[in-house]
């Protein structure tokens, strides 16, 4: 498939959303809202469960399957409450050692007057420090769009995954194309020039892993996220904050190998 025609497959309103997720991975999942300053975002799901028996916090963006659904949850993209109760959740996830897993599906976080007055940019600047820091281990799974800093404030994590038809991008490829060359219809172009799929990201090493679809996908995130929440749970708090740390220094060009 071409970058576009993966685009087109990240926003098929098939495609397993965070409440599949839960139901086929989680155990005795209970719901937690609101931001503490009033206001209950539903773009934004998160709570408490259990993963083989290992109590995890879950937060996930939600879209819906029929056009009152997406209405609902504001078809995916958050206002700063959203991001406000997403980080509400990590922190109390650190207080009592609980590993933190997000599911990724957004074209980005909600760009309205209200967002904008109520502190969007400070909601999601906010979120991206603070889990740049917490000592927890987090696990972040693309798992449709994952566009602009919308996807990056519930992305900052120790492993990075991509389902393999998913996009993690600045903007939409409409978006770009609309800047660069005044013309969204030359979405597909710019798409293919944004490297945005699961290949492009993991041959950069802007993500760790590449998860396949089809039968096998619930099975398969299954068995690594039993994998990896082992070996990140042994790590002590103080070592995993330096290695994400010095993950994203590597990204940016500047890697400083750490010892504890």
């Amino acid at each position: 498939m071409t970058a576009y025609e993966k685009v087109l497959m990240a926003r098929r309103k098939e495609r397993p959303g965070i409440k599949e997720y839960i139901e086929l991975l989680f155990d005795d999942f209970i719901e937690l809202k609101g931001d503490q300053l009033g206001k209950e975002d539903g773009s934004i799901l998160g709570g408490i469960a259990y993963f083989h028996s290992i109590p995890v916090t879950v937060i996930g963006h939600r879209k819906g399957k029929t056009t009152e659904e997406n209405i609902a949850c504001n078809f995916g993209m958050s206002s700063p409450e959203g991001y406000r109760k997403a980080l509400r959740l990590m922190k109390q996830a650190e207080k009592f050692n609980r590993p933190i897993i997000t599911f990724v599906d957004t074209p980005g976080a909600y760009p309205g007057v209200e967002a904008e007055s109520n502190g969007q940019s400070i909601a999601i600047a906010t979120a991206i420090a603070k889990m740049s820091a917490l000592k927890t281990p987090i696990i972040s799974i693309i798992t449709g769009e994952g566009s602009s800093g919308g996807a990056l404030a519930i992305a900052v994590a120790d492993r990075v995954w991509m389902m393999e038809n998913s996009i993690y991008t600045i903007l939409s490829p409409e978006g770009f194309a609309s800047i660069l060359w005044k013309d969204a219809k030359m979405a597909s172009r710019a798409a293919q020039m944004m490297k945005i799929t699961a290949h492009d990201l993991k041959d950069m090493g802007l993500i760790d892993e590449i998860l396949p679809e089809g039968k096998r996908a619930m099975t398969v995130l299954e068995e690594r996220l039993d994998q990896e929440l082992t070996l990140l749970m042994k790590i002590k708090p103080r070592t995993l904050v330096q290695k994400r740390y010095e993950k994203y220094r590597y990204i940016e060009g500047d890697y400083r190998p750490y010892k504890e």
